[in-house]
C-alpha cells in the first residue's frame, strides 16, 4: 500500500517545510514518498530537500501553460498572482490547492496524503494506518461548516456548483484540515467528473470562482456523488493545530499549553505561521512529545 505524501509549499514557509521534512524523515513509517509541489521560481531553493524519499514537483509540471504566476504590482513584487484568461487573478493559496488536486493524475500510490508545510509530526505514523480493509479515513467534522469561519459556506457552495449539487448541503460537514488523506482512484475520479460535468478541463472549472477549497470539493464528491463509498468517516484530526494567535499567549509557556493538549491519537501538531512562535521552540516543543 504505497503513500504520495504531497505539501504545496512557498519560499517564505521554507524553513518551516524543512522542519515538516525532518519530522517526517524522523517518524514517517511504511511505503511513502514526499512530494514537494512549489512555483518555478522557487524550485532551485527547495532542491535542497531533495532525496531518496523526496521529490520536487514544479507546478510548471502541472499546470496547462496558460495558468503562470507573475509579480503582483500592487505588493511591490513581494507577492505573485496566478493570471489566466478564465478566471480573476488568483492567489498562492489557490495554486497551492490546484497543484494537490492535479498530483492525482501524477502518482503511482494508493493514497494522496496532503500535509501542509507548517506540521510537524511527533509520534510515528504509518500512513497504511488510515485505511480499514478497502475503505480510507476521511476527515469530516459533521455538520462544521456552520461553525466555522464564513469563508467555510463560500467553499461549499462552489463545490457544489461544479459537481453539480446543492450551494447549501443539510448538513454542512467541514472536511477541511492540515493533514488530509484521499484515495488516489477517487481523486482522478472527482477531475474526471468535474470534467464532464462542466465540459471543460477541470481546473478551468475549479478556478471559475476564486471561493476554492480542494477538501470540500473532494469530501462532497465522496459523500455526495459517490455515497461515501471507498470512505469512512472521522472526525479527529491527525493534527492539533494552533490557528489562531489569541487562543495562547505567544510565549515559551503559551506553547507548551497548547502542546499539553495533544490527544493520544494525534501524531502531528501544526502551528500557523501568523502566529508568533520561533520555529526553534516549535521544534523544541514537537521533539519533545512522548510517542505512544
Amino acid at each position: 500500500m504505497k503513500t504520495a505524501v504531497m505539501t504545496a509549499s512557498y519560499a517564505g514557509d521554507f524553513d518551516r517545510c524543512a522542519l515538516l521534512c525532518e519530522s517526517m524523515d524522523r517518524f514517517m513509517q511504511g511505503d511513502w514518498h514526499h512530494y514537494l509541489l512549489v512555483e518555478r521560481a522557487d524550485v532551485a531553493l527547495f532542491r535542497s530537500l531533495e532525496g531518496g524519499k523526496r521529490t520536487i514537483v514544479s507546478e510548471a509540471e502541472l499546470f496547462p501553460f496558460w495558468l503562470r504566476s507573475f509579480p503582483d504590482p500592487l505588493s511591490l513584487g513581494r507577492r505573485r498572482l496566478w493570471l489566466s484568461p478564465f478566471s480573476l487573478p488568483l492567489r498562492g493559496w489557490h495554486a497551492q490547492q490546484i497543484r494537490r488536486l492535479a498530483m492525482a493524475r501524477h502518482v503511482d500510490a494508493e493514497t494522496l496524503l496532503s500535509i501542509d508545510s507548517d506540521v510537524v509530526l511527533v509520534r510515528p505514523f504509518d500512513p497504511v494506518g488510515l485505511w480499514r480493509e478497502d475503505r480510507l479515513r476521511m476527515f469530516r467534522a459533521d455538520n462544521g461548516a456552520h461553525d466555522a469561519t464564513p469563508g467555510h459556506l463560500a467553499w461549499l457552495a462552489h463545490a457544489g456548483d461544479i459537481l453539480g449539487l446543492p450551494q447549501r448541503p443539510a448538513p454542512a460537514h467541514d472536511y477541511i484540515s492540515n493533514m488530509v488523506a484521499w484515495r488516489v482512484d477517487t481523486a482522478r475520479a472527482l477531475l474526471d467528473h468535474l470534467e464532464s460535468h462542466n465540459g471543460k478541463g477541470w481546473i478551468r472549472a475549479v478556478i471559475s470562482s476564486r471561493a476554492i477549497s480542494e477538501c470540500m470539493i473532494y469530501g462532497r464528491f465522496v459523500d455526495e456523488v459517490q455515497g461515501g463509498a471507498g470512505h469512512y468517516p472521522d472526525e479527529r484530526s491527525l493534527s492539533h493545530v494552533l490557528w489562531f494567535k489569541e487562543t495562547f499567549p505567544q510565549t515559551t509557556e503559551g506553547l507548551m499549553e497548547f502542546m499539553r493538549g495533544i490527544r493520544p491519537d494525534q501524531v502531528a501538531i501544526g502551528v500557523q505561521s501568523f502566529v508568533g512562535h520561533p520555529l526553534s521552540e516549535i521544534r523544541k516543543a514537537a521533539f519533545a512529545v512522548t510517542p505512544i
